[in-house]
């Protein structure tokens, strides 16, 4: 190859390479184009339309035989409203004694404690008290004075007898003998309130349970100090015979409790014994936060109420309301909600929760529904055997 030849071929090199440089340009200049070409049809870029599957329906059963569980409509029976509140037992502050002490000193024995039941007149406390060591010097003042003023009434009486005294100091010797008398029974009172046998000296103090009940609250310690006729008392003995449910009802509920209408009264501990109350109390005063007002019944106590317990008290209102009624066994307990199965075409039952009330107290085998199920709609009369064949 000539000189010339190779020349041309080295300047042929750049110019092909230079044409594919704007090749790939012009391609890049037209992408953009094709893009918006591409966005400008909606439809093209539109999802498939969505299939919506239903979901299958939790409450609805299908069996194979539904004639073997037999139907039965529930009826319409009136009924009187009720309200039902919640509440706690309290002591009846009127039975709440407080045990005081008539000397100041030491404890030294404790022999009762809280939550304890006692007897009127149980020893509950031993203390030790000065108190006691000057009653015994006063009874002994009072005992030597008292013998001296005998001894001078008796010389009075003798002397007067013989006209060597004037009747005035005879009159003056007998009320002196009187006034150590009296002194000397005092001293001995003092000494008896105190616990203690005026023959038999000691510096000890006996408190006793003034009444018979629970000790509610207990306010002393061994080696405390106890201070007569002052606060806390040692202890506080409630009489429980007779107790109190305090309720909160909301404001808009007021209406339907009035003073003297009869409660029944469960308590969570025992839901099978119920109780009957009477309303004795309705607070003036509502609780600016919830808005309710307490409510006060009381109470007598067979002995199963315990301070603090959790009740619930149900009000029987004026007016009458119309109350769907099916039998018990109809009515599912389950996760503390009430169920009932109702027919559905197709050989399938379906579960209605609903909202349950008492059984029927002259008819136990009847139950109101208060909600969640209407009159004349059917209901499987044994909803537990349903329920046990399709959980099988």
């Amino acid at each position: 190859m000539t000189d010339m030849n190779r020349s041309s071929a080295r300047q042929l090199v750049p110019t092909a390479a230079l044409l594919r440089f704007l090749f790939i340009l012009s391609l890049a200049a037209l992408l953009p184009l094709v893009g918006c070409t591409a966005h400008a049809d909606p439809a093209a870029e539109a999802p498939p339309p969505a299939n919506i599957v239903p979901g299958a329906d939790p409450a609805l059963f299908t069996v194979d035989h539904p004639e073997q569980f037999p139907l039965e409509t529930a009826v319409e029976r009136p009924s009187t409203s009720e309200l039902v509140v919640t509440g706690t037992v309290t002591p009846d502050i009127a039975r709440n004694v407080p045990v005081v002490s008539l000397a100041s000193g030491r404890v030294v024995a404790i022999h009762a404690r809280l939550g304890d039941t006692v007897q009127k007149g149980q020893l509950l406390l031993t203390i030790r008290s000065d108190d006691v060591a000057g009653g015994f010097d006063a009874y002994r003042k009072a005992v030597a004075d008292e013998l001296l003023a005998r001894k001078q009434l008796n010389r009075a009486v003798d002397m007067f007898a013989h006209g060597a005294i004037a009747e005035q100091d005879l009159e003056v010797a007998q009320d002196t003998a009187e006034d150590a008398k009296i002194t000397l029974a005092t001293a001995t009172e003092h000494l008896r309130l105190l616990g203690n046998d005026p023959d038999k000296p000691m510096g000890l103090v006996d408190i006793v349970a003034p009444t018979s009940g629970v000790i509610t609250d207990q306010e002393v310690t061994n080696a405390a100090l106890v201070q007569a006729y002052s606060l806390p008392s040692p202890f506080t003995i409630s009489d429980v015979s007779s107790v109190w449910i305090v309720c909160d009802v909301y404001e808009n509920d007021m209406p339907n409790v009035r003073l003297g209408d009869t409660a029944d009264i469960t308590l969570n501990a025992y839901p099978g014994h119920p109780f009957k109350g009477t309303v004795s109390n309705i607070g003036m005063i509502l609780d600016p936060s919830i808005r309710t007002a307490k409510v006060r019944i009381e109470v007598q106590n067979s002995g199963i109420m315990r301070l603090g317990m959790f009740a619930r008290a149900t009000f029987r209102g004026q007016t009458t309301e119309m109350h769907t009624i099916v039998p018990a066994s109809a009515v599912l307990r389950m996760h503390d909600r009430d169920f009932v199965f109702v027919p559905v075409p197709g050989k399938k039952f379906r579960r209605v929760e609903v909202v349950s009330g008492d059984v029927l107290t002259e008819n136990t085998n009847l139950q109101e529904i208060k909600s969640g199920l209407k009159p004349g709609q059917q209901v499987v009369t044994n909803a537990l055997v349903l329920d046990h064949v399709l959980a099988q």
